[in-house]
């Protein structure tokens, strides 16, 4: 059966998916195995410099100096102390991605939009793990600051499985648990990836079976049907809407989930069922859990 393109997002990030993201994944994890085989102590090191490296490859040389410049004027605004600056900094850094004059040089740096939308939803999410670093610079005391280099910056706007859409992960979180050194247990990691693997290939295979059968989003794209539909009618496809999204987020949530656990991190919590929901305040606090933290912090 056709598939139902109305979908952007899946669409979008299946597409990069299966082009490039995957393998830039993959090799992210043997990286990540190998220097926490041989070099634990350097594995943030290690992983930073694979990202860049992805972030690079992916985004091109312009891209990546955009990235590394937003990190920068983030870092050195930091050194005030005042997170009032912080958030006007990273206001301001944000805002730049709208300007028209801006937004045309970006376009004119890649052959399709799709490789500008990538460099687009990158920035807009490395601007938060900005921010959340600059935060932690300026509520910390000078003798705390042994994890607040630019380096560590480096590391944690860089980590490669959150580096285009997330889940987000505070920096104090992210610091701590990467220094942590764990003895390394093959074995165990190995059954991790593969009940992870299986768990997400489920999850796709069911997100693409309502993309291929229930036509959700081309039902909403046109306003004939709907108002020909019964209320019940409504209330079904309302229910169907959010329960793909549900679905769809713990694919492009599960992949990122499951190398932060290989890494020897602790993941934010993957999408709560939405049908298990009955405030919207719950919604928020267990969908994007990730968020969440970030805005409570």
């Amino acid at each position: 059966l056709p598939q139902d393109p109305m979908d952007f997002e899946w669409s979008y990030w299946i597409e990069w998916g299966r082009e490039r993201i995957l393998w830039l994944l993959a090799g992210h994890l043997l990286v990540s195995q190998v220097s926490r085989l041989l070099v634990e102590k350097y594995k943030p090191w290690c992983l930073m410099v694979y990202g860049m490296a992805a972030c690079w490859l992916l985004l091109g040389i312009k891209g990546f100096a955009v990235i590394l410049l937003h990190a920068t004027i983030s870092f050195a605004v930091a050194q005030f102390q005042l997170s009032l600056l912080t958030w006007l900094c990273s206001l301001i850094l944000l805002s730049t991605l709208r300007i028209p004059a801006v937004e045309e040089t970006k376009r004119k740096w890649y052959d399709t939009e799709n490789e500008y939308y990538l460099l687009l939803f990158t920035v807009s999410v490395r601007c938060l793990f900005c921010t959340s670093f600059s935060l932690e610079y300026c509520w910390h005391g000078p003798a705390q600051k042994s994890s607040h280099t630019f380096p560590w910056m480096l590391a944690y706007v860089f980590y490669y499985p959150t580096f285009h859409n997330g889940p987000l992960m505070n920096f104090d979180e992210f610091s701590k648990q990467m220094r942590r050194q764990e003895a390394f247990n093959l074995k165990t990691n190995l059954g991790i990836l593969i009940v992870g693997i299986i768990r997400i290939f489920f999850w796709w295979c069911l997100a693409e079976l309502m993309i291929h059968l229930m036509y959700i989003h081309a039902l909403y794209s046109s306003a004939s049907p709907l108002e020909a539909a019964s209320y019940w009618a409504l209330g079904g496809l309302a229910l169907a809407q959010v329960l793909f999204f549900y679905v769809k987020y713990l694919v492009l949530y599960g992949v990122p989930a499951l190398l932060l656990q290989m890494d020897g991190l602790r993941p934010p919590a993957l999408p709560c069922c939405v049908s298990l929901m009955y405030g919207f305040t719950k919604m928020w606090r267990s969908f994007d859990v990730g968020l969440h933290r970030f805005l409570v912090r």
